[in-house]
């Protein structure tokens, strides 16, 4: 049972600055609405989670997303306060509508913006809009990219795997290469918020995809990820070997982690309203900002803790000897099951059983050595 190295603090820390948004996207795991809610947190309240986030060792990367941040007119204002003031790598992924205006990208730049991330979820107008539910997005899309690429603003583009579109990621892999993006980080959706079962992939569909990402990852002109899909840390690891996710001390050239990021464990969320829990996704509530630090809350949450040790998952997931560099989505898992620790009915491996008993064995051997040391101290 290795110690997480986020047990001090998250690698990432995501705010939801608000819940309102002018798009009717059909995966979109907060049913977002048009309207601001007034019991967001306020500038003020804002700026007290920045400062805690500022002081976690080591610093974790900030993003602001929505609902739409582009709703708040205080959002370059928090920007400034975290980037200027507290030193924090921002990032943040607006809703494409208009209110994505230059000047409101330069100002977001001249605030101290790290990074922009634009969803991209068809390969062409019409395959893009009907899943966002808004004729001409994708077209503002396009030319807010222009807009950064002119400011130097690098550019992460984010899609949502469905069956709406899976059949087509080819062409919006190209497609992120032409617009220049750093990073494409491709989402595999949770049914969560207007998110429905039957629009996610199955297990085995799921895995012909990563396995596809894995060979166009190889020559692509902008990096992969995927998001609530961690077995595409298996597959890196069968296809190349377990030095490609051999992990280093700090992050890389694009500021992706150095070591495998999940649910709870290295990622956190902070909805609105102040409320904190292990993702987006995975709705469980593990306390307010209001009334306890984020830090204090990352830190001790009985959740937090069990999604950081891997010896207690359920199923085939506990038993597998990818658990530490996968542990499948704890999102997908307690979607579909109710049980964020049960194993992830999206992942097709099956593990070896001989391997899973000397797991089970060497887990009992570390609390039962845990257990004499507590003893003695």
């Amino acid at each position: 049972m290795p110690l997480s190295p986020y047990a001090a603090a998250p690698f990432i820390v995501i705010w939801e600055t608000t819940r309102a948004c002018d798009l009717a996207c059909k995966h979109c795991r907060a049913a977002a609405i048009p309207a601001r809610n007034p019991a967001e947190l306020s500038t003020d309240e804002a700026k007290v989670l920045i400062d805690d986030v500022a002081a976690m060792h080591p610093q974790p990367n900030f993003v602001l997303t929505g609902g739409d941040p582009m709703k708040r007119p205080d959002l370059e204002e928090i920007i400034r306060y975290a980037a200027r003031e507290r030193g924090l790598r921002i990032s943040i992924t607006p809703s494409a509508t208009p209110l994505v205006t230059r000047e409101r990208i330069e100002a977001c730049a001249e605030a101290g913006l790290a990074r922009w991330a634009f969803s991209i979820d068809g390969a062409t107008a019409e395959a893009h809009d009907f899943f966002r539910g808004q004729a001409g997005s994708f077209a503002i899309t396009l030319q807010a990219i222009e807009d950064l690429k002119s400011l130097s603003l690098p550019l992460q583009i984010n899609t949502t795997v469905s069956r709406y579109n899976h059949a087509t990621l080819p062409e919006i892999g190209r497609l992120a290469e032409r617009l220049g993006a750093v990073l494409w980080s491709v989402f595999f959706l949770v049914p969560v918020g207007r998110g429905r079962v039957d629009d996610a992939l199955g297990p085995h569909e799921t895995e012909d995809v990563l396995r596809w990402l894995e060979e166009f990852s190889r020559s692509a002109a902008c990096d992969v990820k995927t998001t609530e899909a961690p077995q595409w840390r298996r597959v890196l690891s069968e296809r190349r070997g377990d030095a490609a996710w051999a992990g280093g001390a700090a992050p890389d050239r694009i500021g992706r982690a150095p070591r495998p990021v999940a649910d709870g464990d290295g990622f956190v969320f902070v909805s609105h309203k102040g409320d904190v829990y292990p993702s987006g996704f995975l709705p469980l509530e593990l306390g307010n900002v209001r009334t306890t630090p984020l830090s204090e809350i990352y830190r001790r949450s009985d959740v937090l803790l069990a999604l950081r040790d891997r010896s207690r998952l359920h199923g085939k997931c506990g038993i597998c000897r990818y658990r530490e560099l996968c542990g499948g989505s704890r999102s997908r898992a307690y979607a579909i099951t109710g049980d964020y620790l049960e194993s992830d009915p999206y992942c097709p491996y099956q593990p070896d059983p001989a391997e899973g008993y000397r797991l089970v064995r060497a887990d009992r051997r570390e609390r039962r050595d845990a257990q004499v040391s507590a003893g003695r101290a």
